[in-house]
């Protein structure tokens, strides 16, 4: 592979053909077609509705080639990645030798930490509205997709290129549902939804090595930003923690009981995760784009 530079990545460079870019910095779906990898749902999730909510949403159109589309493109592909391939070594857009990921000033966590615990519940700090320790990785994603259907993600300004990029971006999508979720004292915490939008932006600086694959990524964001818009008034509803069973199984007695579904209806909001209809997206690094 080509080992790129600054210089290499100059909308000039890039259009007259040098370098050979890896496939995950040329497009945002290069992954998806990847063979022979452990796909956590048996299959490439679907994020047709994510991109469309993105073309239709974004604030930002960046030139084809530009350093801001390849930096957009390489965070998409390995959103994919740590969302849905479920063994490291599937996993492209690493080095793996070096790849770190830490949020706001915390430590540096692996790859195998954020496949273990989950996207959302590697970036989220336990707060009054949502705790990763009441959590798990199945339970983050209904919490997360069942409120949010379709999370998209955009680049908004590149600061500098390799070998350290910095990078401010944008999540947004729009509450169709009620969040449940668990905060930091193990309650159940319910908000009312209200069909507005959810759009939150962030800071990155990431380190990546000469074929344009992260290495030490640090992201900074209030995340409590979310749950404000969740919330814009404050208004939601607390029950005390009274059983000590599973999150996934928690959070689907929540659901039932602030929504009344029935258990065929509960059937259908798992079968829909799997088979990623409730796919497409998470926050940057929150977990889905």
């Amino acid at each position: 592979m080509v080992r790129v530079s600054t210089q290499d990545l100059t909308p000039e460079a890039v259009a007259s053909g040098r370098p050979a870019l890896p496939d995950y910095v040329t497009t945002p779906n290069a992954v998806f077609s990847d063979e022979g990898v452990q796909w956590r749902y048996g299959r490439p999730p679907d994020y047709t509705k994510t991109r469309k909510v993105w073309r239709e949403g974004k604030k930002m159109s960046h030139n084809a080639g530009s350093l801001e589309e390849i930096v957009e493109n390489l965070v998409k592909n390995w959103e994919v990645e740590a969302s849905f391939k479920t063994k490291l070594d599937d996993w492209r857009t690493i080095d793996h030798a070096n790849y770190t990921f830490s949020v706001n000033g915390g430590p540096p966590q692996t790859g195998e930490h954020m496949l273990k615990v989950g996207t959302y519940n590697a970036v989220i700090m336990p707060n009054e509205y949502y705790s990763p320790d009441y959590s798990d990785f199945a339970s983050s994603h209904k919490t997360f997709k069942r409120m949010m259907p379709n999370f998209a993600w955009e680049v908004l300004e590149v600061y500098s290129g390799p070998p350290c990029v910095a990078f401010r971006w944008r999540h947004w999508g729009v509450m169709k549902n009620d969040y449940v979720g668990f905060n930091d004292k193990g309650d159940r915490v319910t908000a009312q939804a209200h069909g507005g939008p959810i759009d939150i932006e962030g800071v990155t600086v990431a380190r990546v090595d000469g074929q344009l694959r992260l290495q030490a990524v640090d992201t900074w964001f209030d995340s409590l930003q979310m749950f404000r818009q969740i919330a814009p008034d404050g208004v939601v509803r607390k029950e005390p923690k009274t059983d000590n069973r599973g999150p996934e199984a928690r959070f689907d007695e929540a659901v039932a009981q602030a929504v009344k579904l029935s258990p065929d209806e509960i059937s259908k909001l798992h079968s829909d995760v799997v088979d990623g209809k409730r796919s497409g997206g998470c926050p940057v690094m929150m977990n889905r784009e």
